[in-house]
Order: C-alpha cells, then structure tokens, then sequence
C-alpha cells in the first residue's frame, strides 16, 4: 500500500507540472513561441539576370535564404522584415548608388556587413566616401568568381559557427 502512494503522489506532481507548462487544465499544447526568422542574404543589382543567376548560385551552396533585389528603394523598404545576415549590394544602379545605400541601409541595421560589387574600377567608385563606410567590410570587383562572394558572405555572417555553407554530395557517394 505504502508503494501505490508514492506512485499517486508522483503521477499528481506530474499532473501540476503540466498543467503549469501548458497553460492550465484545459490547454492541451504548449504555449506558442514564434521563432525569430532565419538571417538571410540580400542581393542588391539592377542587372535583374545576373541577380537572379547570383541567387541560384549562391542558394546551392548556402543554407539561408537569398533575397534578390533589382531596385534599391524596394530592397530598403523590405529590409525590416528580411532580417538580414549579409547584404551585397552594387554600387552603379539608379535610384541610389551603393554607397547611398549602403549608409541607410546601416541606419536600418548598424550591425549588419556589407559587401560592395562593382564593375567601376576606373576610378567612378569614391573610395573616399566608401572609407567612410563601417558597414562596408568588402568590396569585390565585376566579374569575380561566384565562390568568392560565397566565401566572403561566409566569414562575415553574424552567427559565428554557424554551418552556413551546404554539404557537397559527391557524385562517388551516389
């Protein structure tokens, strides 16, 4: 008899914690958390073909999601709710150029890096106005090898450790 009331007691402990963990009696589910929404990418060129070829590379091989943008006022009206991880933006566009972009996108998100793409290395690009720039943390220039802005938004992204980069399946392993 003394055993069946010890186990009575526990199964009541039991009981009360669920029910505190629920949200009482008649609450069957957990309470609801909304997870905060994954860090993406965004891809900012007016050059709508090489922005789309950029994100379907680029989504191959990283495991967070690619925005791309061809307008830059868009792509700052949306970025509040991108959650952004790494921008990449051009610096030729119309609307605003990069560097224009890069300082109100930095009063949005002042710890978010940037990378700049250019195809300007003839002195069109200000590198005074850019120095001044703490978000910039690269510049890369047109054409460049995809896996190099691979690899940049990799050292940069804000969750050190993160495994950001896809797993390569082997043809051998298939």
């Amino acid at each position: 008899m003394e055993h069946a009331a010890i186990l009575l007691t526990y199964h009541y402990e039991a009981s009360a914690a669920q029910i505190a963990f629920t949200g009482g009696e008649n609450s069957l589910n957990p309470p609801a958390v909304n997870p905060a929404p994954r860090k993406s990418v965004v891809l900012i060129d007016d050059e709508v073909s090489y922005t789309n070829l950029l994100k379907e590379l680029l989504s191959e091989q990283l495991d967070c999601p690619i925005i791309p943008y061809a307008r830059p006022l868009e792509a700052l009206a949306n970025l509040p709710e991108l959650n952004p991880g790494v921008i990449v933006t051009d610096y030729s566009m119309p609307q605003l150029n990069g560097a224009e972009f890069i300082v109100r996108a930095s009063a949005l998100f002042p710890g978010v890096p940037i990378i700049l793409i250019t195809g300007n290395p003839d002195g069109s690009v200000n590198r005074d106005e850019l120095a001044k720039l703490p978000a910039l943390k690269a510049i890369l220039l047109k054409p460049f090898c995809w896996r190099l802005l691979r690899d940049e938004i990799i050292r940069l992204w804000p969750e050190p450790g993160a495994q950001l980069r896809r797993h390569e399946v082997s043809a051998a392993s298939v």
